[in-house]
């Protein structure tokens, strides 16, 4: 049989999404990044809001997020993602903005606009990638490193007596009038997956509705920063993170 006939897109199990590019992705081997970049390309598509989408790229170590996905994108400083967001879409009421953002950005640097524009019920979506860690710089402790967890800061662990405990920000924005969505979700398995696509679309689809903030936060690995396999990683991530930081729904209207 021939080779192409084997690779062309009807007989293949999984196709890349139109609007993903063809660019070199810059993650780490194993990262969850780039399937979370997969499913937000796939409902974009679904939604047919190519054209109507505008992303907003954060600090860290998706700060190349514009490199991957055909659509426009706006650079903002570390943190300022959702008020750069807030600008955007009133600016631009008619058009879907969502920022992209890790826990050093969102939950650190970006607490204050996180909780603002999500108490003022900007109709934006969020998408929070939360591995409990600074990926890009170093693999130092964030906000929601958990109790114990050595890095390059806690080299003996997270002492939550000096450092404080894990902070589960999802729970804090769930309790805002404003949001009408906080979920958590993951990408370590096809069956994870399919529900992190399907409240990413819900989140978007919140947005262009006007309900309000929707936060869709993804529990995800960093084997570099964690100094594991892809596999180990994903096998600690269940056993550690999901305790900690619990899938599901927090809120739903």
């Amino acid at each position: 049989m021939d080779i192409n006939s084997i690779v062309s897109p009807e007989n293949l199990v999984y196709a890349k999404p139109e609007i993903m590019n063809d660019n070199h992705m810059h993650y780490c081997p194993g990262c969850s990044h780039g399937v979370v970049h997969k499913v937000i390309a796939e409902v974009i598509k679904e939604l047919d809001l190519q054209e109507k989408t505008i992303g907003i790229a954060p600090v860290g170590c998706a700060v190349f997020a514009y490199k991957y996905l055909d659509i426009d994108w706006q650079e903002a400083a570390h943190g300022r993602a959702p008020a750069v967001a807030t600008a955007v879409k009133r600016l631009n009421p008619d058009k879907m903005v969502f920022t992209y953002q890790g826990d050093g950005d969102l939950a650190a640097i970006g607490t204050a606009e996180t909780i603002h524009a999500a108490n003022r019920g900007e109709n934006i979506a969020i998408v929070f990638i939360n591995n409990g860690i600074y990926g890009m710089t170093g693999g130092q402790m964030a906000p929601t490193t958990l109790n114990k967890m050595v890095t390059s800061t806690s080299p003996d662990g997270r002492d939550v007596r000096t450092m404080g405990a894990p902070l589960k920000i999802l729970d804090m924005l769930a309790m805002l009038d404003g949001v009408c969505l906080a979920t958590r979700v993951s990408v370590h398995t096809a069956a994870a997956v399919k529900k992190t696509k399907r409240m990413i679309k819900q989140a978007f689809e919140n947005a262009m509705a006007g309900k309000g903030t929707s936060i869709v936060e993804v529990v995800s690995t960093c084997n570099s920063g964690w100094k594991m396999t892809p596999t180990e990683a994903n096998d600690w991530m269940v056993e550690n993170m999901f305790p900690v930081f619990p899938i599901g729904d927090l809120k739903n209207i």
